[in-house]
């Protein structure tokens, strides 16, 4: 697999071991703002909820954020869980339950779950264990931080002089490219002190092609957002050495809600075996689900002596039939997945898609 050039840092030091207690660890202020997609142009039917992005919101305490970080710089995470792509250049990913117990117990919590399902306007679940939870890193020295600062000033002069207008500088090196995530919704939280940083906001596309951006959280917030159906991409950073961002994914709870879920984005960065099975299993559990209270709607119905639907079955079936075939179409084979290497499929606008391939050729 394609592992970053990016290396654990020697002077990142965390606190002692603790257990996640929401009493303490949840500082929740509920958001000034969530956008629907109708906000941001979409169609309202489009996804699986109405709520398409909150504003920052304060979720957890300080202390909280040390343990996590303290858990992310785990020598046992960095050495295991490392990965990149065309689409980011550091990731950890799969660190939950085995490296990181703290986070994991964090998003499994009923306290942490509420909240965001009430935020996205739909009760919600974690993807599946493995996706708890994305690490997205970018760092550089001291010295990184104040070229970067002096080449964007001087670029804004120049500009300003020629009187050029043209695309934001974030957008030449990003630090996760535009993208439509695998998972319904996101909870981005994170991990670094931004007080100084400058950018680092999330660039949303709209439904008429145009441009909102969310500004970054600060260190303990976290926004939501039903980015299944949104392309968005991370913006750079000036001003800080480390943006460190935690990106957990979710589905509805309910079986009886449509899953949109696909692998595309994070097939070629991650441990298939463990991907797939979880996949696998979340899938079945539902399927089963639907089974048994299709089975349960039919008997109950017999009991009450009511012609049997046969239209309303072959529906049902030709449902759970297009549910197996994107499950089959999503696990490709092992020996077809380019590690590291993200395809265009999860793109929805030509113009993005031919700027990645561009990108693509160019490097």
């Amino acid at each position: 697999m394609d592992k970053p050039e990016t290396d654990l840092p020697s002077n990142k030091r965390g606190p002692e071991k603790i257990s996640f207690d929401a009493s303490k660890h949840i500082e929740f202020v509920p958001p000034s703002k969530t956008y629907t997609m109708e906000d941001l142009g979409f169609p309202a039917d489009t996804g699986v909820s109405s709520v398409a992005v909150s504003e920052p919101f304060a979720l957890f305490s300080e202390e909280a954020i040390h343990q996590m970080r303290a858990e992310i710089f785990s020598k046992e995470v960095w050495k295991y869980c490392k990965y990149s792509s065309n689409l980011s250049q550091c990731q950890l990913r799969g660190i939950a339950p085995d490296y990181a117990p703290f986070i994991y117990d964090v998003w499994k919590s009923q306290d942490t779950l509420a909240i965001i399902s009430k935020i996205a306007g739909v009760e919600l679940v974690p993807a599946m264990d493995f996706e708890i939870a994305n690490i997205n890193i970018s760092m550089q020295s001291e010295e990184q931080k104040q070229e970067a600062l002096a080449a964007v000033a001087e670029k804004a002069s120049r500009d300003a002089d020629e009187g050029v207008a043209g695309c934001p500088w974030e957008d030449d090196r990003p630090i996760v490219d535009w993208h439509t995530d695998s998972y319904p919704f996101v909870c981005v939280t994170m991990l670094s002190d931004c007080s100084k940083m400058v950018g680092g906001e999330t660039a949303l596309r709209t439904g008429d092609g145009g441009l909102k951006k969310v500004r970054g959280p600060q260190m303990g917030y976290a926004v939501v957002l039903q980015g299944r159906y949104i392309e968005h991409q991370a913006l750079r950073a000036l001003g800080t050495t480390e943006r460190i961002s935690m990106v957990t994914s979710f589905r509805p709870k309910s079986a009886s809600i449509r899953d949109d879920t696909v692998l595309t984005t994070v097939r070629p960065i991650s441990n298939l075996a463990e991907l797939y099975f979880q996949y696998s299993e979340y899938r079945l559990e539902m399927l089963e689900e639907r089974i048994r209270s299709k089975l349960k709607e039919m008997r109950d119905h017999k009991r009450a002596k009511r012609a049997f639907k046969t239209s309303a079955m072959k529906q049902f079936i030709f449902e759970q039939e297009q549910f197996l075939n994107i499950m089959n179409r999503e696990m490709v084979a092992e020996d077809l997945v380019i590690p590291g290497f993200c395809d265009d499929s999860h793109l929805i606008s030509a113009d993005l898609r031919a700027q990645q391939n561009k990108r693509a050729r160019i490097g």
